[in-house]
């Protein structure tokens, strides 16, 4: 009996991985194509965790996420007090796109905010933004999102930011990442320093470590978009 049982579990699970590489496939196809691929519906393995596949009305029954509140050390201003407060959700298919080859919007689509703020350690002022989420995607323990700022004090308003989370757990701390810290600076023609514009989603490696309090992540399988009619 038991051989039989870890059998099934084994078939399982090999289903599962297939209905994985089918969906990420089909995405593939159809940002090149513009040829949505089978529903996620005609994908889904009966005993399968209910995070990963679909729920009733064709989407998780939880939504991917992230949430927490957390103090980073950032290595170039290690005396500086940095915080971090975020609370997304993934909203597939909510932003869309006319005149694309994804008029519904993108599986990434997400709603939710984050605020950060930075206390200079030298001056003691503070710097604080509010920035409102338009995109978030997950792998296992990982996240990155990207918000457009609402609200500032450095003068960056309307501007997209990226952020890439680490879960963490023990010794292998949580991390944070973010765009204007280390990365996406490129030169214009003039060969002057120019930083680009925050694709959604787009943020470097969580490379700062937590220090105080910490982030939760959600992880749920990108959602395939429905065919025509379904």
């Amino acid at each position: 009996m038991f051989r039989i049982r870890t059998s099934i579990r084994t078939r399982n699970r090999a289903a599962v991985r297939t209905a994985r590489a089918t969906a990420a496939a089909g995405l593939a196809l159809a940002a090149l194509t513009g040829v949505a691929p089978a529903s996620a519906d005609a994908l889904s393995v009966p005993g399968s965790d209910s995070s990963v596949l679909d729920g009733r009305d064709g989407r998780a029954e939880r939504p991917a996420s992230v949430s927490g509140k957390a103090r980073i050390s950032y290595a170039f201003s290690p005396d500086d007090e940095i915080w971090f407060t975020v609370d997304a959700r993934a909203k597939p298919y909510s932003r869309p796109l006319p005149g694309t080859d994804a008029p519904d919007g993108l599986p990434t689509d997400a709603v939710g905010t984050v605020h950060y703020s930075h206390r200079v350690a030298a001056t003691g002022v503070v710097y604080s933004a509010e920035a409102a989420v338009d995109c978030l995607s997950t792998g296992g323990p990982v996240a990155t999102l990207t918000a457009v700022v609402t609200t500032s004090d450095t003068g960056n308003a309307d501007q997209r930011i990226g952020l890439s989370i680490y879960r963490g757990s023990g010794r292998d701390g949580a991390r944070l990442g973010f765009s204007w810290g280390v990365a996406n600076l490129d030169m214009g023609p003039d060969q002057k320093p120019y930083q680009p514009v925050v694709g959604t989603c787009m943020a470097p490696a969580p490379f700062a470590p937590v220090i105080r309090g910490g982030f939760t992540v959600h992880h749920v399988e990108l959602e395939a978009p429905k065919a025509p009619g379904r």
